[in-house]
């Protein structure tokens, strides 16, 4: 009986050809069949009795059947695991860079003079620490011995001034496509002091940018461009959503290599860098080189989720650590600059600590609870609002607040002149206090005039009409 299993299960796995669910399906049949007797035999007196006698031959059989089942599921598992999900990680990577890759652009700007440039553009002291690259995206220059492994563009010739003097090119960087109507978001030192902006949209077309204007502090830019045919916005996510380990790709025009596409996770969020002094980070792991700037990071929608700024290195070079500013973050600051020439940012007038252990052990207070007041400016708003040091704020215009970035983030973004709602911790209590908001510039100003400011821009900017 063995025998003539054996040759039919040849038979039907050569007529299968190697078909998993069909071999599988012919083994539950068979170990079925093969035993068919056996089962017949199992009647209830039998059952209840307990007294169904099985062959030794019959019984190893079936054992022997059923390993064969189990270890060709086991071994479908394996090869979901090992084709399925690549292969789907792959088409999500592909239909993302395909959906985001018409947004972007390459920015090519000329005519920056080092001594005009604002210190947020020039490249910090080499000291064997690490540090941020503060400006990526100079092209190298003619005493440098690229890579010859490497294939650099060409770089574009210089151009004429509207005085007719020569201008070279200075800077190297990408942006991306936020309206239909021409609105580009890049990164401030890509731009900064410009005498010329250039941008090559992905069919090669060149436009030249105008009311171009900068934000130093965050290092976000944003200016337009007349669109000869129709252009393609990007669809703007929410970096709010993202967690680490989530997957990303930076899109961008490293050494002039237009809409080059890379791939890594959010390693970290809300870092800090000195050359950013406000507004957190995302860290990544995708490569951003020279040229990168102020292109997108995208999730696996196809989303803009942030914009690529800078990179950590002790040789100039990638070495696995990029940042990005949040588009959160990225898209009120080029809404506050598009429409007032600046960013208005408001503020309370109060300096702060985090809530580390050592504080919330002597405040009696659970670690991440709030943010800690330890210093009110003089007639600050705070200050006239009824604020004291030692205050723990919690919750303010009713978001919650955990670190001094959430307040920082919350309070800037808030019409200057407002009044908002604050709970604190006080001595244990719980506080409602009302704080009317003032400008960042005087924190001491709440009066009615406060609200209004003047249009008078306090960043860098560079403002000119192609026609």
């Amino acid at each position: 009986m063995a025998s003539n299993l054996s040759q039919k299960w040849r038979n039907k796995r050569a007529a299968a050809k190697g078909s998993l669910t069909v071999i599988l399906i012919d083994r539950r049949e068979l170990a079925y069949g093969a035993n068919a007797k056996l089962f017949s035999k199992l009647d209830g007196s039998g059952m209840n009795e307990g007294r169904m006698r099985i062959s030794g031959t019959s019984l190893f059989i079936l054992a022997g059947l059923l390993f064969l089942i189990s270890s060709d599921s086991l071994a479908i598992d394996q090869a979901d695991d090992v084709n399925v999900g690549p292969r789907a990680l792959s088409l999500a990577f592909r239909q993302a860079a395909k959906k985001a890759t018409p947004s972007v652009v390459t920015i090519l700007s000329y005519g920056q003079n080092s001594e005009d440039e604002d210190s947020s553009t020039k490249s910090p002291e080499s000291s064997g620490e690490e540090s941020e690259t503060a400006d990526p995206n100079k092209p190298e220059s003619e005493d440098q011995e690229p890579d010859e492994s490497l294939p650099i563009e060409p770089v574009p010739s210089p151009l004429q001034s509207d005085d007719g003097t020569s201008l070279e090119l200075t800077g190297l960087g990408s942006g991306v496509i936020i309206s239909d109507d021409g609105r580009v978001i890049t990164n401030h030192h890509v731009v900064a002091g410009a005498k010329k902006v250039m941008v090559q949209l992905p069919d090669k077309t060149e436009l030249e940018a105008y009311d171009i204007y900068g934000d130093v502090e965050s290092d976000v830019a944003t200016f337009r461009v007349r669109p000869i045919d129709s252009l393609t916005p990007a669809t703007i996510g929410d970096s709010d959503s993202l967690e680490i380990g989530d997957w990303v790709l930076a899109i961008g025009s490293p050494f002039n290599l237009e809409a080059t596409v890379s791939a890594g996770i959010i390693s970290a969020k809300n870092r800090a860098i000195k050359r950013i002094p406000r507004g957190r980070l995302l860290q990544t792991d995708a490569a951003i080189n020279p040229g990168n700037s102020g292109g997108p990071l995208i999730d696996l929608d196809g989303d803009v989720v942030a914009i690529n700024t800078a990179i950590a290195t002790r040789n100039g070079g990638y070495q696995g650590i990029g940042f990005a500013i949040p588009i959160n973050q990225a898209k009120w600051i080029a809404y506050e600059l598009a429409e007032h020439k600046r960013v208005r940012r408001a503020a309370i007038g109060v300096r702060l600590a985090e809530l580390n252990k050592r504080v919330a052990t002597k405040l009696n207070l659970p670690v991440g609870a709030g943010v800690v007041v330890y210093q009110l400016i003089e007639g600050s708003a705070a200050a006239k609002a009824g604020f004291k040091p030692l205050d723990v704020i919690t919750e303010f215009a009713g978001e919650r607040i955990m670190r001094m970035n959430d307040l920082q983030e919350t309070i800037e973004k808030l019409p200057i002149g407002s009044t908002q709602e604050v709970i604190v911790l006080r001595e244990g209590q719980s506080i409602e206090l009302q704080v009317q908001l003032a400008p960042i510039e005087d924190p001491t100003d709440v009066s009615d005039q406060g609200a209004e400011e003047s249009d008078k821009p306090t960043t860098p900017s560079t403002e000119t009409d192609p026609q």
